[in-house]
C-alpha cells in the first residue's frame, strides 16, 4: 500500500511538472498552439499532453484560441498575475520608479530580471519623446548581450556564471563571440562600479544603462534600465545614471540592504 502512495504521489508531481513545462512553452513561445505541436516541440508523449491540455482549459489556466483546436494561456493566469502584483511590493516599486524615471529623462525605462538562463525585460514604461525605444516585456534574451546581465550575475562566482550561460549565449547578434572571461571581467567591473552602460548588441543605434536592485544580502534580484539614442545617451551620461542610482537605491534600502551613499556626480562623468 505505501508503494502504490509513493507511485501516485510520483506521477502528480511529473504531472505538474509536466502542466508548468506547457504554461512555459507557451510563455516563452508567445503564440498559441495546437496540444499535439506542443508535445512535439517539448518531447512529450501526445496523450499526456493532450491531457493535461485539457485539465488546464477545465482550470482556466489555458483558453482556446479561435476554432482550430489551438490554446494559449487563460484568463485565469491574468487574475493570479494581478493578485502577485498586489501583493509583491517590488513590483509595485519598480513601476513607480519607471514612471518616474521616463518623465526625469525622457527616455524609456525598464526593469529587468533573469529568467532561467536568460534575461527578460519584467516592466517597461516608454519615455516620453517623439523617437520611442521600446522593447517586448518577457522576451528571453542572451545574457551576455545586455548591460544588466553584467549586474544580474555579479553575485555568483566564475564558474557559476560560465555553469549558468550557455556557451553559444557567448556569439553576440553581429556574430561575433565576447571571451567569457572578457566578459566575467565586465561582470566584476560593474559590480565594483556599481552600474554598467555600454552600446547596445542588440540595437545598433541604442546606448544603454543598467544599476542593480539589491536584495538585503547584496545579490542582485533586478535592475533599472534606461535606453536611449546613441547620442543622447552619451550626452547625458551623468545625469541618467544619477536618477538611475537614486531610484535604484531607494528600492534596495526598502528590500534591507544598506551601501556605501558618498557618490559623487563627478565620478560619473
Amino acid at each position: 500500500m505505501a508503494e502504490a502512495g509513493v507511485d501516485t504521489v510520483s506521477r502528480r508531481t511529473r504531472g505538474l511538472d509536466r502542466a508548468f513545462e506547457i504554461l512555459e512553452f507557451l510563455r516563452v513561445r508567445r503564440q498559441p498552439m495546437r496540444p499535439n505541436e506542443i508535445a512535439a516541440e517539448i518531447g512529450a508523449p501526445r496523450s499526456s499532453v493532450y491531457e493535461l491540455v485539457n485539465l488546464l482549459l477545465s482550470h482556466g489556466m489555458l483558453d482556446y484560441y479561435q476554432d482550430d483546436g489551438r490554446v494559449y494561456l487563460g484568463r485565469r493566469l491574468y487574475f493570479l498575475g494581478t493578485a502577485y502584483a498586489e501583493q509583491f511590493d517590488l513590483m509595485r516599486e519598480c513601476e513607480r520608479m519607471l514612471i518616474r524615471l521616463a518623465e526625469e529623462t525622457r527616455e524609456t525605462a525598464q526593469m529587468c530580471v533573469l529568467e532561467g538562463t536568460k534575461y527578460t525585460v519584467a516592466m517597461m514604461r516608454e519615455g516620453i519623446r517623439p523617437f520611442r525605444i521600446s522593447s517586448n516585456v518577457g522576451e528571453l534574451v542572451s545574457i551576455p548581450w545586455t548591460a544588466s546581465g553584467r549586474l544580474l550575475v555579479s553575485h555568483l562566482s566564475d564558474r557559476q556564471i560560465l555553469d549558468l550561460i550557455p556557451p553559444d549565449d557567448f556569439v553576440l547578434p553581429n556574430g561575433r563571440r565576447l571571451d567569457p572571461a572578457d566578459f566575467i571581467g565586465q561582470v566584476r567591473n560593474a559590480a565594483r562600479d556599481g552600474y554598467f552602460t555600454f552600446n547596445s548588441e542588440v540595437e545598433n543605434f541604442t546606448h544603454c544603462f543598467a544599476v542593480p536592485i539589491h536584495q538585503a544580502d547584496g545579490a542582485c534580484i533586478a535592475t533599472l534600465c534606461l535606453v536611449a539614442p546613441r547620442e543622447d545617451g552619451l550626452r547625458n551620461r551623468a545625469a541618467y545614471l544619477e536618477s538611475l542610482l537614486d531610484a535604484a537605491s531607494e528600492i534596495s534600502e526598502k528590500l534591507g540592504y544598506s551601501r556605501n551613499s558618498n557618490r559623487r556626480v563627478g565620478a560619473l562623468s
